[in-house]
Parts: C-alpha cells; sequence; structure tokens
C-alpha cells in the first residue's frame, strides 16, 4: 500500500511550523527597518520647488550669510522663508531677465509671496526651537547638512526622534563656536582646545539645569 505521506514530510513540516512561527517577528523588523529608510524618513529627498535656488551658488560660491535669508533663526523659533522682497534686493539688479527668475519678477509685480515647499519636517507634536540651538552653538549643518553644496535643496538627516535623541545625549560633538554655526562660515574645522573646554562647560550647565533628554524638552 502506498504511503500517504513521503518519508520528508515531518522534516517539511517541522520547517513550515518555524518559519510560521518566525513569520510575525520578520514582519514586525521588516516593519521597523522600513520606518529608518529614507522613503519613510524622507532623508535624501528633494522637494520641487518654484524656483529651483541654489544654496551651492548663493551660500558656498557667494559665502551669503544664511541669515540674511532666515532672518527669524536668532530670534525664533521658526526660521521664516525670505520673501520676495529680499530676493528682489540682488536680483532688481542682476540676472534680470533671467527665465529661471520669472516666478520671482510675478511675484514681486503682483505682491503675492512665492510659495516655498518645505523640506525639513517634524510632527506637529514635536517643539523644535531654532534660536534656541543657534544661539547655542548648534551649526546650520549639523540638521541640515553641508548647503553649501547643494544645488537644489535635499533633507540630509532623518529628523526621527531617535536622531534628535543622539544629539540630546552628547550635544558637545555637534557644538561649534558661535561664528561658526552658519553654513557660510568655516563650521567643519577643528576647535580650539579652550573653545572646546567652554562648549563642554556650556553643555553640562544645560544638563544640570534641564535634562536635554527629558520627554517634556521637546513634547509640551
Amino acid at each position: 500500500m502506498d504511503q500517504l505521506f513521503r518519508p520528508g514530510a515531518n522534516s517539511l513540516l517541522r520547517v513550515a511550523l518555524f518559519a510560521l512561527l518566525l513569520a510575525p517577528l520578520g514582519i514586525v523588523a521588516l516593519a521597523i527597518g522600513l520606518q529608518r529608510t529614507g522613503y519613510v524618513t524622507g532623508e535624501g529627498g528633494f522637494v520641487e520647488q518654484t524656483v529651483p535656488f541654489s544654496h551651492k551658488h548663493h551660500a558656498g560660491e557667494l559665502g551669503i550669510d544664511c541669515r540674511f535669508c532666515h532672518v527669524g533663526v536668532e530670534t525664533g523659533a521658526k526660521a521664516t522663508v525670505p520673501t520676495t522682497q529680499v530676493c528682489m534686493t540682488c536680483h532688481s539688479q542682476m540676472w534680470t531677465n533671467a527665465q529661471m527668475l520669472a516666478p520671482v519678477r510675478q511675484s514681486f509685480a503682483s505682491g503675492q509671496q512665492i510659495v516655498w515647499s518645505r523640506v525639513n519636517r517634524v510632527p506637529g507634536y514635536v517643539y523644535f526651537d531654532h534660536h534656541v540651538h543657534v544661539r547655542n552653538g548648534v551649526p546650520c549643518a549639523a540638521c541640515h547638512g553641508d548647503m553649501r553644496a547643494m544645488p537644489l535643496t535635499r533633507q540630509a538627516k532623518p529628523m526621527t526622534m531617535q536622531w534628535c535623541l543622539d544629539c540630546h545625549r552628547a550635544p558637545e560633538k555637534k557644538l561649534v563656536p558661535l561664528d561658526r554655526v552658519t553654513a557660510s562660515k568655516p563650521y567643519d574645522q577643528p576647535i580650539p582646545e579652550d573653545e572646546a573646554r567652554r562648549i563642554h562647560a556650556h553643555v553640562a550647565g544645560l544638563q544640570r539645569s534641564r535634562k536635554l533628554t527629558d520627554c517634556s524638552t521637546c513634547h509640551r
């Protein structure tokens, strides 16, 4: 009489049951891994703009300070985007007929501001204050990457909670002298020893007054 099951059926059943048990773990691992990819976080992604503004040209080649356009970065939570009037400070006199700047000229003539698409974003339940970071020596590049090398603006960092916590646990690894904070300054050069000591002392003071990893620091 023919056997109902082949000799290797037991082994196949064990493998199948083992795979069935591992499947939920694999799905969880895949979900966690996916959450850390640029597909979810947006890291490395470019956002199309009305005008293809080049930070490489303006901040890198021309050496224009970030604060010329992002005027609120030292005084408030938000780093404001430049108005058309700021753009026309220069472009009313140079590249006046450039086709790519047609939206800027139209905006200036109509009085309607250019709508810039946001590149870096944190969830609405996260409180982020630009001027607290800038005035404490966090360079623009720590969050935005080297803007001096970007022909088109991309999201350079994941902007995840874990990424923020990594910096808050050891901020002294990111801080620079205040004159190197903006992207037009040489923030990537070695820090003098006396300045490094000052930064470490400053961080110690911050940690004593309020733990930078407290939930209430970012979630208010």
